[in-house]
């Protein structure tokens, strides 16, 4: 099991390499969530899935996917939407994109009386949004394996999401 310091050390590693000029393409870099992502995943089978969205290096690393494999993603420019499936693991670059993905996957578990469930990592602003919104519904609904963590950082980008969603 990876450390809290494990997993600053693999993100700055990463500033360090994009910050030389060794990564071209865009790298949404985490921190400050490590003792809570440590403590949700204490909880997260192998054989569930987790699902996140472009801020995913911690998720990758702590569901499995070895840190040599999610820096050789992260280098070939798919930092904002890592996945491995073999670990797992799918994530997207694309606003509340991974909720519907979520809802698919849950219901093929439910379908075959699956003993997994599928872990959703969202943002605050993420968790607003209309697609987000009906696949909460929907889950709930029919009663899917799927649990919603949003990561409130309190920002929507580079805005309040206070200011931005009034809620």
């Amino acid at each position: 099991m990876l450390t809290k310091s494990d997993l600053i050390a693999f993100e700055s590693d990463i500033a360090d390499e994009f910050n030389a000029g060794k990564i071209a393409s865009p790298v949404h870099l985490a921190g400050g969530n490590e003792d809570e992502l440590l403590d949700i995943f204490a909880s997260i089978k192998s054989r569930d899935w987790v699902l996140a969205a472009w801020r995913s290096h911690y998720h990758a690393l702590l569901k499995g996917a070895p840190p040599a494999d999610v820096k050789a993603a992260i280098r070939a420019g798919r930092s904002i939407a890592l996945t491995f499936p073999e670990h797992r693991i799918l994530c997207s670059a694309i606003v509340g994109g991974i909720c519907p993905i979520a809802v698919g996957l849950a219901w093929a578990i439910k379908r075959r009386n699956g003993d997994e469930t599928v872990h959703v990592f969202i943002g605050d602003m993420t968790a607003m949004t209309g697609i987000c919104l009906e696949s909460m519904a929907y889950a709930r609904r029919h009663d899917l394996p799927i649990r919603w963590i949003v990561e409130d950082n309190g920002k929507s980008v580079c805005t309040d999401t206070q200011e931005v969603w009034g809620s």
